[in-house]
Order: C-alpha cells, then structure tokens, then sequence
C-alpha cells in the first residue's frame, strides 16, 4: 500500500493548504471538513487498479484520467488541456485550425453539434445545429471525453471521416462522410441586401471580430453614401467565442448601459460590462437573426441588444448556453478549463438553459416560389389571356426588387421577413421623423 499511502499524504496536503488558503482570503469555507473517507476510497482503488488490473498502466495515465472523469461529471464544458488540447484551443480562437469546422458540446453521452462553422467542410457536407454524433468511423462515441471526440475528428487536411448522424425528423441513424481540411473562420461578412438595407454576419467571435464588424458597417455606410435605412446582425448557427469579443460588438450598437454581467462563487467571477458612447450605426431599425445554434457570445450580443431596445431579436430561440469557461494554465504546456460563473443580460435574465427569447418567432421554413404566376395560384389575370396587350411600361426597379424577393424567399426565409420588417420599420421612422 505504499502508493495509496503516499498519495493520501499528497492529497492531505492539497486539502490542509487550501482550507487555510481560503480561510487567509476570506473567501467561502468550503473545506471546513477533509473527505478522508472518500479520499480513502479513491486511493484505495487506484492501488487496486495499478496492482490488479490486467495490464500495467502508468501512474500519470490514470491520475489524469481521474481528472477527466471528475471534470467531466460538472458540467459538458469544464475540461482539463493536455498540451495539445492547450494548443488547439488557442488555435481556435486566433481564427485558423485543422478539422471539419464544428463546434460542438456533449449531450446524453453522445457529442452533439452546436453549430456547423461557416464555409467548412462540415457545412458544405450538410451537418445541422442539433444533429447528434453517434459513431466516429464506425466507433462508438458513448463513454468517451468530448476532448478525445474532438481529436478523433481533427486530423491531417485531406484525410476523410465518417461521422454517424443521428438527427431529429429522421428515422434511423446516417452516415455522412467528410474531408478534413484546415479551417480558416472569416469572422465577419457584409453586403447589400437592397439599396438602403445592409446585412451583416458574425460567424465566430474571436480576436479581431470587433474590429472586422467595424471596418463592415463603414463601408456598408460608404457604400450608401451614409444612408442607411436598416441593418441585419445574422448571429445564427454563431457557437459563440470571446466574450470580450461579445462586449465589443454590442459596444458598437450601444451608447451606455450595462451589456453582461458574471456571477459566480469567487470574487473574479464576479464582473460587469458596461458600454461606451460610441455606437456606429445610429437611429435605423436593428433585425438581429438568431436560431438554436446561436450560443454563449452570440446570446450576449442578442440580449443586451434586445433588453436595451436597441434591435428586434427575430428567429427562433437560442441554444441556451449561459456559462463562463475561465482557461486556467497549470504550466506552460496544460491548463484546466472550468466552469466558474454564469451570464445574466442587462435586465438579470439568465442565458444558461434558457436561451434568448426572439421578439419575433419565424421558423426558416422552406418555399418553392419558381411558379410565380397567376396561373400557380389559380387566380387568371390579364396577361394570361391570349392576344392581351403588352406593356409598353420599361421594367422598373419595383419589378426587379420583386424577383430578387423571389430568390431570397426560397433561399432564406428569414432574411426575408427580416428585411420586411426593416422596411415597414424604415417607413414608419420616416413618417414619424
């Protein structure tokens, strides 16, 4: 029993020091009493496993995998980093990483995807917010690490792998087989969805975020001649990022107020943000889209903007993550990724497991609108009659504005209410002055 006994000590140690640590800062006392019965127990079996088991295993092996296994029994988020782990998150949030361009969380056992990332592999194979990965090339994922599911999926650019999707609506499990390929995020798109109207999408909050979004709404204002009539933020299937990256973007559509606010048990967890005076785009109608994969940043930025009355939240409800990962190195090479507070929005709500609300609820339903005649809809007009007269009116840009509706409505059906939207609100500010 000479490991048991020497570990027991180490973990007496831990203990001692940390209840007179926490006494000494005057924080909680959480420690008042030393589990040695339940330290007992665990060393008890690590000596077990080490002098029984049928192979002989290292003594780092398994003390990490008892930290993985209590890490995991928190919550899906908190994790400990290995020194590749470490290196692929930071990866991650400097924009560019080798994989399928997923991000996702741990669900019932099984890895569930949050969101496909835009213009990624996983994207362009067809995998959806909600999809549950059940097999990684025919290996079960039940039982083991959302780390070792992510490394599974991680691989050399080019290489092909099969995922196992179990998917709501659909019968039985499908495969879908994807190539790796290094991941570049390009957090920020932006264009003019119709003159006046400018659309804006955030895919990721990362590093340069803020100030990608606010070179996009300059030149959408250039592009304007500095008559904008309306905006759409599209932070739908956005898995979320930074959450200074979260703070900045609703700085920019925000002149003051409280944006987010932390809780948690220590002081550092305790924080607020507030926004300065310097919103970009000032006095036009805000739309921003959300859906349920929009998580963790992108329901910061949804709810600060839709608690201050700055933008019309519309879509469908948020995924609902509402917790603060705090990345705590344990060296240079590992760290250990907990959980350490949850997200309120300015008015106190909570975003964990309740998700963001839209003001307005539109399902992005599928239309086919390629029959757009009279005749589709039953009704007989006067171009349908035989020798009718045409028009001797040139097409105008009514017309054309209609026949751009028509492609928007098949391919984004929430875009285009939001646009709707935009423009009734656009003509009522107008009127009102």
């Amino acid at each position: 029993m000479f490991i048991s006994k020497k570990i027991l000590q180490i973990l007496l140690l831990f203990f001692i020091t940390n209840k007179f640590t926490l006494a000494d800062s005057g924080q909680e006392k959480n420690l008042n009493t030393i589990p040695l019965d339940e330290i007992r127990v665990f060393t008890e079996i690590f000596s077990k496993i080490k002098s029984d088991y049928v192979e002989n295993l290292d003594d780092k092996v398994l003390l990490e995998n008892a930290i993985h296994g209590m890490l995991q029994g928190l919550d899906p988020h908190s994790v400990y980093l290995n020194k590749e782990a470490y290196k692929e998150l930071q990866e991650g949030t400097s924009g560019e990483f080798g994989g399928l361009g997923i991000e996702v969380g741990y669900e019932d056992g099984f890895v569930k995807v949050i969101s496909p990332i835009d213009d990624t592999p996983a994207q362009r194979a067809g995998i959806k917010a909600g999809d549950l990965i059940i097999r990684l090339d025919g290996k079960s994922v039940k039982g083991i690490s959302l780390m070792e599911a992510v490394k599974m999926m991680r691989g050399k650019p080019g290489s092909e792998i099969e995922l196992t999707i179990l998917r709501e609506g659909e019968e039985k499990p499908f495969n879908i087989n994807i190539i790796r390929d290094v991941i570049t995020i390009i957090n920020v798109k932006a264009k003019i969805i119709e003159p006046g109207f400018g659309y804006v999408r955030i895919s990721n909050f990362q590093i340069h975020t803020v100030e990608d979004l606010r070179k996009s709404l300059k030149n959408l204002e250039d592009e304007n001649n500095n008559t904008l009539r309306g905006l759409v933020l599209d932070l739908r299937n956005n898995p979320g990022g930074l959450l200074n990256a979260a703070v900045g973007v609703s700085d920019l559509f925000l002149n003051n107020g409280l944006i987010v606010y932390t809780e948690g048990r220590i002081k550092d967890s305790k924080l607020k943000f507030n926004a300065k005076p310097n919103e970009l785009v000032k006095n036009i109608p805000i739309i921003v889209l959300v859906n349920g994969g929009s998580a963790s940043a992108s329901e910061i930025v949804a709810g600060a903007l839709q608690d201050h009355k700055r933008a019309i939240i519309m879509g469908e409800k948020t995924f609902g993550k509402g917790s603060v990962q705090t990345i705590l190195p344990m060296d240079d090479e590992t760290a250990l990724k907990l959980t350490t507070a949850r997200y309120y929005t300015p008015s106190g709500r909570s975003i964990q497991a309740s998700g963001i609300e839209p003001d307005m609820t539109v399902r992005n339903i599928q239309f086919n609108v390629k029959d757009n005649s009279s005749m589709g809809s039953g009704l007989i007009k006067e171009a349908d009659l035989s020798g009718h007269l045409d028009s001797e009116t040139p097409e105008n840009n009514s017309e054309k504005e209609n026949n751009s509706n028509s492609s928007l409505i098949e391919t984004d059906y929430q875009l285009y209410e939001a646009l709707n939207v935009l423009r009734g609100l656009s003509i009522h500010l107008k009127k009102t002055g």
